[in-house]
């Protein structure tokens, strides 16, 4: 059996070990689960893959890249909604990461309640650091769009986090630093 392999396979490569770590922790926000961000990713490389001898603008490989997780991670949520088990009041143990506080896993947690097209939004506004401009580009709606999702998004973090807060005997001030 012999070895096919394309012309771009190492330019491919390069492009997966140079990016694919920070593409799963922007599907790790989005999602908050590793092996479903794990899933997203590998899912939105092989399309890349399939698509890549197709590509002009390479240098615009990383912003093209993080739009294929997000609608990825969107599309994923529209086929699921209905498949997706039944959400109880109590919830598993987590595993806490080193150097992970309790604010930040309460704004984890916070952010997973956010409905899935705001959580989108506030992941490349706040997470990736995109204005509203290149938020619009990515998931090809339009900057007022962005705007309205932001608000809302916003608004529903943070009633979940105060529902959180009510949860918490100490309360407490929640930020998330990268």
């Amino acid at each position: 059996m012999t070895n096919a392999s394309s012309p771009w396979d190492g330019e491919f490569s390069r492009f997966f070990v140079e990016r694919a770590q920070n593409l799963r922790a922007t599907a790790y926000m989005l999602c908050g689960d590793w092996h479903r961000a794990e899933d997203i990713t590998q899912a939105a490389l092989t399309k890349l893959y399939v698509v890549w001898p197709k590509l002009a603008k390479h240098d615009a490989l990383v912003s093209y890249a993080r739009k294929v997780v997000i609608r990825t991670f969107l599309a994923e949520n529209r086929r699921l909604w209905r498949r997706r088990e039944r959400l109880t009041h109590d919830l598993p143990e987590q595993v806490a990461h080193e150097g992970e506080t309790e604010q930040r896993m309460l704004v984890r947690a916070a952010l997973s309640r956010v409905p899935p097209r705001q959580r989108a939004v506030l992941v490349l506004r706040y997470w990736e650091d995109l204005s509203v401009e290149q938020t619009a580009a990515v998931l090809g709606c339009s900057n007022g769009t962005v705007k309205s999702q932001t608000a809302r998004g916003l608004a529903a973090l943070r009633r979940a986090l105060a529902q959180s807060e009510a949860a918490v005997p100490d309360g407490g001030e929640h930020c998330v630093r990268r």
